[in-house]
Parts: C-alpha cells; sequence; structure tokens
C-alpha cells in the first residue's frame, strides 16, 4: 500500500468518523424533546433571521467571491426573499402547528378524532451552488418550523458561503440541534450512508438519483427539487417590449444559473425576428459595450460549467451576443437561431445566460413539443390570450407555471415550489416548506363507557342480518353532511334505542329457545 493510498483511507475515515458524530449529536438533541416545545422553535427562527440581519455584508461578499453575484441581485433574490420567507413562517406557524379536529361520522360519534403535526426527527438539507444561502437555508428554516434537528450540507463550489454558514448557523442556532457540515463529495456520501429521518435535496437530476437511492436503502422520504428545460411559448398578443425585458432579465439573473429561468424560446418567425430585435437593444441599455465590463452581470461558477457551456455554442447561430472569456469565465447574454431539436443545446439544462429558439407555427405545435419531452420544473408563457394561457396550463405539466413574467412566483411564500417527474418531487416555501419537514400522524380515541360499548355492540360475533343492517347505517358516508351537535344527539339517540332494542330482542329470543 503506498503512502498516499494510505493517507485517503485516513482521510476518508476520519470524515465518516466526523459525519457519524454530527448525525448522532443531531439524533440525541431531537430525542431530548426540546425542538418539540413551540418556545424553542421560536426562538431558533428569531435567530436565524438575527443572523441574516447582523450579516448582511458578510453574506453578500461570499456571494460577489463565489459568483461575481451583483449586490443588488444578491439581496433581491436571496437574501429579501429569505428574509421574508422566514417572517412568513414565523408570524404563522404557531397556527400550523396546531392539533387538527378533523370531521366525524355518525359510527364515531362519541370518540375523539385528531390529527397532529410532528416533526420527523433529524432532517438533511443537502443545498446547491446557484444560490448557496437561499437554497440551504430556507428548507432549514421550514424543518426548524416543524421541530426537526437539521444537518445542512452546502455546496462546495460555493466554498465562500459554505464557510460563512459553517461559522454562522452554530452561533446563532442551538449548536447541538443544526450543524453545517462542510466539503466535498467525499463529505455528502458518507452523509448519505447515515440513516436520517428525512432528506432534502436541491441540484441536478443525475444527483438526485444518488440522492434518493441511497435514502431508499432506508426507506426515508425525500424531497428533491431537481430542473430541466423550462419553455418559454411566446405569441404575437404579448406586449414584446415588456415580454422581452422580462425574459431576458430571468435568464441574465445570476448569469442565467437558476433552475427556473427560460431554458429555451417557443415561437414564430415573425415574433422571433422581434425578439432578436428588441433583444440587441436592450442589452445595449442594459450592459452598455458588453456584459463583461458591467458590475451588474455575474460569471460562471467554475471552469467545468464555463466549458460545458462554450461547448453548447459550437456550430451555434449565433443571432445576439455570444462573447466568451475563459479568463474570467464570462459568458455573454446569447440568443441562438435556427436551432433544430436534435442539437446539443437542447439536449441538457443549460443552466446558463444561453436562450435558443424553436420555431412554431401554433400553441398546438407548442403543446406537443413540450409534452414531448420530460415534464419542467416550470413553465413560462407570455400571451395576452386567456384561451392560449388556459390551452397550455391544461394540456401540459410542469412543477409550476408563470404566465407574463419569470422567476417571480419563488418570492410568493404561500405558493408551492417544487418539479413533477424529472424535475423533482415534493414542494416548499412558507406553508409548504412546514409541511414538508411535518408528519400527519393520526390519533383515534375511545372511550370504555358502558353506552358507547353498547352502540358498537354489534361488531361482534355471533353475525346477524340485523347487526350487519345497523352497522351499515352507521358506516355509511353522507355526501356534504358535517354532523352538527344536534345531528349528533339524533343520531347518537337512534343508536342507542337500536342497541338496546336489539339486545332486547336477543333475549327474547334466547328465553324463547330456553323454554322449547
Amino acid at each position: 500500500m503506498t503512502a498516499k493510498t494510505r493517507q485517503q483511507e485516513d482521510q476518508g475515515e476520519e470524515i465518516m468518523a466526523d459525519s457519524s458524530q454530527v448525525v448522532k449529536m443531531a439524533k440525541k438533541a431531537f430525542l431530548s424533546g426540546k425542538t418539540r416545545s413551540i418556545k424553542f422553535r421560536e426562538k431558533q427562527l428569531r435567530q436565524l433571521l438575527k443572523m441574516y440581519e447582523e450579516n448582511e455584508d458578510q453574506i453578500l461578499s461570499a456571494l460577489a467571491t463565489d459568483l461575481c453575484k451583483p449586490r443588488q441581485e444578491a439581496i433581491t433574490t436571496e437574501l429579501e426573499v429569505l428574509k421574508n420567507d422566514l417572517l412568513h413562517i414565523i408570524y404563522n406557524f404557531k397556527d400550523w402547528a396546531k392539533t387538527e379536529k378533523p370531521s366525524k361520522s355518525a359510527v364515531n360519534i362519541l370518540d375523539e378524532v385528531r390529527i397532529l403535526r410532528v416533526p420527523y426527527g433529524t432532517v438533511l438539507v443537502v443545498g446547491t451552488w446557484n444560490y448557496p444561502f437561499l437554497i440551504s437555508l430556507q428548507p432549514l428554516a421550514g424543518a426548524i418550523a416543524a421541530g426537526n434537528t437539521v444537518v445542512v450540507k452546502p455546496s462546495e463550489l460555493a466554498p465562500d458561503s459554505a464557510e460563512v454558514m459553517a461559522k454562522l448557523v452554530p452561533k446563532y442556532l442551538d449548536p447541538t440541534c443544526y450543524h453545517v457540515v462542510t466539503g466535498g463529495v467525499p463529505e455528502t456520501t458518507e452523509l448519505l450512508r447515515e440513516r436520517f429521518d428525512y432528506i432534502f435535496y436541491t441540484g441536478s437530476t443525475e444527483v438526485g438519483r444518488i440522492v434518493h437511492r441511497a435514502a431508499n436503502q432506508h426507506l426515508v422520504p425525500t424531497t428533491l427539487e431537481l430542473g430541466g428545460k423550462s419553455p418559454v411559448f411566446l405569441d404575437s398578443t404579448a406586449d414584446l417590449d415588456v415580454a422581452a425585458r422580462r425574459l431576458l432579465w430571468g435568464k441574465c439573473v445570476n448569469a442565467g444559473q437558476t433552475c427556473v429561468a427560460p431554458d429555451y424560446l417557443l415561437c414564430s418567425k415573425q415574433v422571433q425576428a422581434e425578439f432578436v430585435a428588441r433583444a440587441k437593444a436592450l442589452l445595449r441599455d442594459w450592459y452598455g459595450k458588453g456584459a463583461i465590463g458591467s458590475p451588474d452581470y455575474g460569471r460562471v461558477v467554475s471552469d467545468k460549467h464555463y466549458w460545458r457551456l462554450t461547448k453548447l455554442l459550437e456550430n451555434a447561430s449565433v443571432a445576439v451576443g455570444g462573447e466568451t472569456d475563459a479568463s474570467v469565465r464570462f459568458i455573454g447574454p446569447t440568443v441562438l437561431v435556427n436551432v433544430k431539436p436534435s442539437d446539443p443545446v437542447m439536449q441538457e439544462e443549460i443552466f446558463g445566460p444561453i436562450i435558443p429558439i424553436i420555431i412554431v407555427d401554433s400553441v398546438f405545435e407548442a403543446i406537443d413539443f413540450i409534452n414531448s419531452r420530460e415534464h419542467p420544473l416550470t413553465l413560462h408563457i407570455f400571451s395576452k390570450d386567456r384561451t392560449v394561457q388556459e390551452m397550455i396550463v391544461s394540456k401540459t405539466r410542469s412543477g409550476s407555471v408563470c404566465i407574463n413574467e419569470t422567476l417571480l412566483q419563488m418570492c410568493v411564500s404561500s405558493l408551492p415550489f417544487g418539479g413533477v417527474g424529472y424535475s423533482g418531487m415534493g414542494a416548499y416555501h412558507g406553508r409548504h416548506s412546514f409541511e414538508t419537514f411535518s408528519h400527519k400522524r393520526s390519533v383515534f380515541v375511545k372511550n370504555y363507557n358502558r353506552i358507547g360499548e353498547k352502540l358498537s355492540a354489534s361488531r361482534y360475533p355471533p353475525y346477524s342480518e340485523g347487526k350487519t343492517s345497523f352497522l351499515k347505517f352507521l358506516l355509511k358516508h353522507r355526501r356534504g353532511v358535517n354532523l352538527s351537535c344536534i345531528s349528533y344527539f339524533v343520531v347518537f339517540a337512534l343508536g342507542v334505542a337500536a342497541a338496546f332494542a336489539g339486545s332486547a330482542l336477543a333475549q327474547v329470543i334466547s328465553a324463547n329457545e330456553d323454554e322449547t
């Protein structure tokens, strides 16, 4: 065995020990019961808000280092979204956590039924690099509100952001309950070998499969926030000036590295010509002589992703943009025309500032094209025609739909955010985050009172037609009926009368049999 191999094994054992220790501590904290307290949860959530407020500059600096993210983008698409979603949770989670008392049927008239919102236990949140704070810490807030302990694994591709999280989270939150584990693939792999009670993953479909397989080893419930090629349909009824601005903005934010960014455009040749002309003018207005010299435009996260994106531009027909610079991982906003469905740029999620245009002659052709591919994370529609809007919504499937806008559905805490099929499973944001990390535990309580036992005595042998008829009456679901107190009393009285009548009849029959 070489010295290098021995060193690698030693490092691997150290990673395993560290991961195991962190998970063990988080599980021990959960079993102590401290996270069950609503008061404790609220304190942790307010501490998380305090962390955002007191460390804004440090967070923005990390985002600038990792992604060259402009200050305004970092504030409006990451920090403020985090704060506002967290405030929504703080203001409402006590109501969400209340015991639910569902309606009862006649057969359960004397029984107590309730639904408890209980935490799963110890949760693993695996974040990604494109919005490192938002995607790692927004699920954390929902998991805290639901009463779980949490291990957060931020992406190693945004190392400064990961280090800031690792430093701040134990400073502001209970360090026995909430942990941040930094590192790369080996650390993530070891964490996935641990037995968590819930796994929440954001990232690529390819890695999502690996996470799902790991979760299946222990039958652990999982939320997968993946991606895919999110299409845009643009027709001639849209306000093309506004539509072009909104569409290009959605593609240029974070240099196109957004899971719900417009991936490709479906439109007619006429609309394509008008869009291309507007795109050229808009990009001059926004970035002057070029986005590479603008402080308002980000960069590709890594050399690997840079070369992947430039490869998609090879032999492509560039109508707008196309500028690249490997020394600073710069790819300018780019519009491609004469694109065929079989082209490389149409085979994978682009995750960069490139918009290919596919020509379609009608909304029906656009719908067929969308349905011929995997379900996207989101679907964009730019049209003033409500019939067209509703037709596309009703005849396609996607995680979400955004009409006459891009990205902003992410900022609405009351809307669930999540994919379907290859774009993911499960959803979060606001109440949906709380529900994702909560198990609905049903509780049924039956008392030992004699009347109730008399009422349900028909279930016991020996069976008879009379007993069967009575039980069918009690069990029957009555459409649209939620029995009121008076109705309960009436049904109860009838049931008691029937029960006693049945008992008396049985006694008479028994007496006659004895005489005989």
